[in-house]
C-alpha cells in the first residue's frame, strides 16, 4: 500500500486542473485527502522533477505518481528511478520532440502567468528519457480523441502495461470521472 499519490500537472496547468481538483475530492470524500501531494511545477523540468524529488525524500512511506501530459512524462521517469507504481493520463511520449513547437512565450492555464520555454528545457527534458520502462508499474489511461498527442505512441511505449483506452475524448480525458476510482485503487488507496 502506497502513503499517497504525487501528482504531476502537464505543462502550462497546475494543481487547480479539474483532474487535480477532481482526485482530491475523490481521495477527500474516502477520507484521504491528506495523501495527495500535488505541487506546483516549475517549467523548468529540472526544476519541476527536484520539486518532485523533495515531496518523495520527505514521505515516510512510498507514494504513487500519477501525471498528466507533460506530468506523465516525469511520473514515468520517477516511476524507473525510485521503482514507484504510475498512473499516466494522456502522458507525453517524447517530450523533446511534442514540446518542440512550444518554444517562446507561454501561458499558464489557470494563473495566466507567462514563461519563455527554451532550448535548454528541451534538452533538460531528452536527459528525462528513460530507456525503458517497466510495464508492471504503469496504469495507463488514453482517449482516442486526443488533439494534442496521438495516443498510439503511448500504447507502443507502454506495451504490456494495464491500460485503459477509450474512444473519443480529447486531450483532457474527459471520461476522468468515471475512471478516478481506478486510479486511486491503482495506486494504492
Amino acid at each position: 500500500m502506497s502513503a499517497g499519490i504525487l501528482y504531476l500537472h502537464g505543462f502550462c496547468s497546475s494543481p487547480a486542473s479539474w483532474k487535480a481538483r477532481l482526485l482530491a475530492d475523490a481521495l477527500t470524500s474516502r477520507g484521504l485527502g491528506d495523501r495527495l501531494f500535488c505541487p506546483f511545477l516549475s517549467h523548468v523540468p529540472k526544476e519541476a522533477i527536484a520539486q518532485a524529488e523533495a515531496i518523495l525524500g520527505a514521505r515516510d512511506g512510498p507514494l504513487a505518481v500519477a501525471g498528466s501530459s507533460l506530468g506523465g512524462f516525469y511520473a514515468t521517469w520517477l516511476a524507473e528511478k525510485y521503482d514507484l507504481f504510475a498512473a499516466l493520463i494522456n502522458p507525453v511520449v517524447a517530450a523533446p520532440v511534442s514540446l518542440e513547437k512550444y518554444l517562446g512565450t507561454q501561458t499558464r492555464l489557470h494563473t495566466r502567468e507567462t514563461f519563455e520555454f527554451t532550448r535548454e528545457h528541451l534538452g533538460q527534458l531528452r536527459a528525462l528519457e528513460p530507456a525503458r520502462v517497466t510495464p508492471s508499474r504503469y496504469l495507463l489511461m488514453v482517449e482516442t480523441g486526443d488533439e494534442v498527442l496521438d495516443y498510439r505512441e503511448a500504447l507502443a511505449r507502454y506495451a504490456g502495461c494495464r491500460r485503459i483506452v477509450l474512444a473519443g475524448g480529447d486531450h483532457s480525458f474527459v471520461h476522468f470521472p468515471e475512471y478516478v476510482s481506478q486510479l486511486i485503487e491503482f495506486c494504492g488507496l
